[in-house]
């Protein structure tokens, strides 16, 4: 069986991330599946892909920090490149054939580039099923709403999508409620719950005697997700260890990120060297082997940053980004609402109000917030259940059209 995905990735890492995890646990838990991404992810090729799995990489469309799409290397404007994304995906589809396209957040893509082989499958190959597969929160319901009924997404999920795949709790953030999805889109919507992530490479103890960490020490890590707008918190939280040094043993790794711009990447580097605690590293893809070691975690607000603190039941002080989507701000308050870390809001975000925070969980004695327990996260078996189903029924339905196919051919013959 052949399952294609399609992750646009306009900007960090949190979106190829969420797609390995879910690959890998596809393969894993259905062995005679091939899978396709498709992608524009500038990083995919740092992370370790299994057998059965490959890749077809997109030309990048980069988004600025307002929100502003460009071509991220070439000099092609966006239309252009969108066009050559477009071909792509489309001739990639005519050629792979998938039994099933999960496509990611955007129900007709990246500014469109889905439509024609969204079309192509409808009318050439109607038995390839389609799921669509969404965050638990998108951004702010008032420009949600908004821009859902401006793309007519929700025609596209009635036109061509049998599935669409939330990774959330509906008790945390019902995007049915608060997005008004019409009664057509709500009846294919499965809420699979959110994304464990997988057990680290490494044990604790490998990673604390790798960053020699003392037996009395703690171990913090900054760390700002993909880091091309990582630079504040970063210098925030360096800014802060004059603070912190005073009263407390504490080793700093903090990783930058791979899309952290050269020029500032460089004067958080020079800072780093003012604190002999500090470790700078720009990239890991063991990212929770350095979590799993560590006795406090300082981030951004993304979704896989929040689920990998929240799979560890780690102390954490999330920073969330609040432009040009509010999606991480209102994540961040709704969890710390339920007391599963704290949130600071980046308009107030200086040294003193950070070393507030760290003393705050590095003083408490509560290890798990007692509602975690009731957090599910067990979003990889619900999506594998989801995507077994659909392939089970199209290849059921492959069988039956087979059968009618050959069944005439042989009247012909006689």
């Amino acid at each position: 069986m052949r399952l294609m995905v399609y992750s646009h990735d306009s900007f960090g890492l949190g979106n190829i991330r969420r797609i390995l995890a879910i690959c890998k646990h596809l393969l894993a838990t259905i062995p005679e599946l091939s899978i396709l991404i498709i992608s524009g992810s500038p990083m995919i090729h740092s992370f370790r892909l299994p057998q059965r799995l490959d890749y077809i990489k997109l030309p990048c469309l980069g988004r600025d920090r307002l929100g502003k799409l460009a071509a991220k290397y070439l000099t092609t404007d966006v239309a252009e490149t969108v066009r050559l994304r477009s071909n792509l995906i489309k001739t990639a589809v005519v050629n792979f054939q998938p039994d099933l396209l999960l496509v990611d957040k955007k129900p007709y893509g990246l500014l469109g580039e889905l439509k024609e082989t969204l079309e192509y499958l409808k009318t050439i190959l109607p038995e390839t099923k389609l799921a669509l597969l969404l965050r638990d929160i998108l951004d702010s319901p008032e420009v949600t709403i908004k821009d859902w009924q401006e793309q007519g997404y929700d025609r596209a999920v009635q036109h061509y999508y049998d599935r669409v795949l939330i990774v959330g709790m509906p008790e945390i953030f019902d995007p049915i409620k608060e997005y008004q999805f019409p009664q057509i889109v709500s009846e294919k919507v499965r809420f699979c719950g959110y994304i464990r992530k997988q057990p680290a490479f490494k044990s604790s103890q490998q990673v604390r005697q790798e960053l020699q960490i003392g037996t009395e020490e703690k171990l913090v890590l900054v760390t700002p997700g993909g880091g091309e707008d990582g630079y504040c918190l970063v210098k925030t939280y360096l800014d802060s260890l004059e603070l912190l040094q005073n009263g407390y043993k504490v080793k700093s790794l903090i990783i930058s990120g791979p899309e952290m711009p050269e020029s500032e990447r460089k004067i958080l580097l020079e800072m780093t060297k003012n604190y002999p605690g500090a470790i700078a590293k720009e990239f890991t893809e063991d990212l929770m082997s350095y979590m799993a070691a560590s006795d406090l975690v300082i981030s951004m607000g993304g979704y896989n940053t929040i689920t990998e603190i929240l799979s560890l039941s780690k102390k954490a002080v999330v920073v969330p980004r609040i432009q040009p989507v509010s999606e991480q701000l209102i994540r961040a308050n709704k969890m710390s609402e339920l007391g599963l870390f704290v949130t600071i809001h980046p308009r107030e975000l200086t040294s003193k109000n950070l070393f507030r925070a760290i003393s705050q969980q590095l003083n408490s004695n509560n290890l798990v917030s007692p509602l975690l327990l009731s957090i599910n996260l067990n979003g990889l078996t619900y999506i594998a259940e989801e995507i077994y189903q659909l392939l089970f029924t199209k290849n059921k339905l492959s069988t039956i059209c087979n059968y009618q196919k050959n069944f005439y051919e042989l009247s012909l013959a006689v």
